[in-house]
Order: C-alpha cells, then structure tokens, then sequence
C-alpha cells in the first residue's frame, strides 16, 4: 500500500488505486484462504504448480468421497476481476468453487493466471492456455502428472467456465483450441460463460443511458489493455473486424448467463444472440437473473438466486 502522503494517480473502482507514488493497492479479492477440506460441502482443495518457469499455478477441488473408478467431469474455471484482481485463493471465489464443485460432482481447475498492471494482457490469455495444454498433457502416458486428474477425470468430459473477465478467457481459449493441434487432444464438451466481460466503443441498450457505468467500464479496460484500438479490441469486442468467427468455437454446449441490473447484460444477450446465428453448430443456452448486478453470486453465494445460479450450472455439467 502507498504511504498516506502519496496521491491517487488512478481509482480503478472497485479494483484497484494506482498511486503517483507508482505504487499499488489492490481493493477487490485481497483477502485469501488456504486450500484443504471444507467442512461446509466436504470439497478438498490444493494447490498446485502448472507452470515452474512461470509460476502459473492452479487450485484443484474434489468431492471428498469421490473413489475410483469413478471418473468425474472437469471443469477448468477462470475467475472474474476484469483482468487485475483476485485469484482462485481469494475468499470469494474459494467459497463459490466448492459450493459448484459439491452441487455439480465435479473435479475443478481454477487457474491462478498472472494479473495487470504486473504482467500486461496478453499474459492472462497466455497463462489460461497453458493451464490448458498442461490438462491435455494427461493424456499422454509420461509427463507432470496431476493424481486428481490422472485417478479421478473423464477427460473427454472437459468443460471452460468464468465469471466476467474468466468468461471472456474462456470465449479466446475455445477459438484458440479450434485452430491449434489442442483440439486433437482435448475434446471440450461446453462452456459456462456467467456475466461475461465482453464490451465496445459504441454503447448498446441500458449502455446508452448509463453514461456512469458506461465510462466506468471503458476504464477498466482501457487501463488493462491500452491500444489505439480502445474498447474495440478484438479481445474485449468479439464482434468488431479482426475477431474469429463464434462458428469456430471448439465445443458443443454453451450457456450464457447474466444478471438483469448488470451492465454488461447487453454484450452477453448480444453474444449469445450472435452466436445462435453464426452457424456454430453446438446447443446454446441462455439464463438471465432477475433483479441482481455483476457476479451477485460471488459474493452472496447463500442467497436464493444464487443457489439457483450455481444448480443451472451443475445441470449444465451433466447433460
């Protein structure tokens, strides 16, 4: 943290404040938890390194009474914090991944992927993709092995899932997997995109009478992804020149859910409204949830639409 006497150069509310000072302070996802058993749903978690040169590393989870030869579903899950904040330690999101994992009965991977301004974008992407080309890596009969993985996952039942920033790492991975020989490796079966991140220049909906939200979130990316392409870079805007066809999403399911107050519901009715006429030739889903904001879910996770959330995602799993 800056000392008192420094002034704020930056407020990334609710992120981060960036001092003139050039120090930081990070606001959202600060405050973490070890893995282990969680009493509450009897989810065991470690954490893992993925990555030794880098230090990308992950969280696993696993039901408790989970035994072989009983194969589970993975989910490789990505969290929220628009690209700069929280990680899969931070209480919130450790709390939300055992309530999926005990509701869904699945093995989950919650990348820990590096975080601007530290480690500037593509590195997010780049990290994601790494955790993923370690999972495929479980195929073959030599390598850094992973016993959760190896003993307890189907790996031909492999989803992608994110909240917000995560949604919208899952969205370039599954493009990625298609034009890359991943794709003959790792089969992904869907993807559950909850309050994805995407977003553009020229505002839509309740962006054009929001003008507040509407400049909030053109910070947030602008100060993640500074170029002269702004909010119209084809890693936030998946609709503007330069981004690949939603017809090469490597999947064969995918369920789009927002939340009816947040301001990136238009984007996310948007993609899926998009993607059910681009010719991709998967199943789409759509869930909205009345009378709730941004990621309610992380961080009220016991309220009753939450809950509700996180079962249409355990459905989601097992179809």
């Amino acid at each position: 943290m800056s000392s008192i006497t420094s002034e704020v150069a930056l407020d990334l509310f609710p992120f981060l404040k960036v001092y003139k000072d050039g120090t930081l302070e990070r606001l959202a996802g600060v405050e973490v938890v070890p893995p282990g058993l969680d009493p509450e749903t009897n989810v065991l978690s470690k954490d893992i390194l993925i990555l030794p040169k880098t230090g990308v590393s992950a969280r696993i989870y696993r039901p408790n009474l989970v035994t072989e030869p009983q194969k589970l579903p993975l989910v490789v899950y990505f969290h929220g914090g628009a690209f700069c904040a929280a990680s899969p330690a931070s209480l919130e999101y450790h709390t939300s991944l055992n309530k999926l994992v005990a509701e869904a009965n699945i093995i989950a991977l919650s990348v820990d992927y590096r975080l601007v301004p530290e480690h500037p974008l593509p590195t997010a992407y780049e990290d994601s993709w790494v955790a993923l080309q370690w999972v495929a890596s479980h195929k073959e009969e030599n390598g850094n092995h992973e016993a959760w993985i190896k003993d307890y996952v189907e790996l031909d039942e492999v989803f992608l899932t994110g909240d917000s920033s995560g949604a919208n790492i899952a969205h370039h991975l599954a493009l990625r997997i298609k034009e890359s020989n991943l794709s003959y490796k790792l089969k992904i079966v869907g993807i559950g995109m909850i309050h994805p991140y995407f977003w553009g220049t020229n505002p839509i909906g309740s962006e054009v009478t929001d003008q507040f939200r509407k400049e909030l979130v053109d910070k947030w990316w602008l100060y993640v992804c500074p170029s002269d392409k702004g909010c119209d870079d084809p890693l936030i805007n998946p609709f503007v020149d330069g981004s690949s066809d939603l017809a090469n999403l490597a999947c064969d399911r995918i369920l789009v859910i927002v939340a009816e107050k947040d301001i990136l519901k238009e984007r996310g009715r948007l993609y899926y409204d998009r993607l059910v006429k681009s010719g991709w030739k998967g199943k789409a889903e759509f869930m909205e949830t009345e009378g709730e904001d941004h990621v309610f879910h992380i961080f009220r996770p016991d309220c009753a639409k939450a809950k509700s959330l996180i079962q249409r995602l355990a459905s989601f799993f097992k179809m």
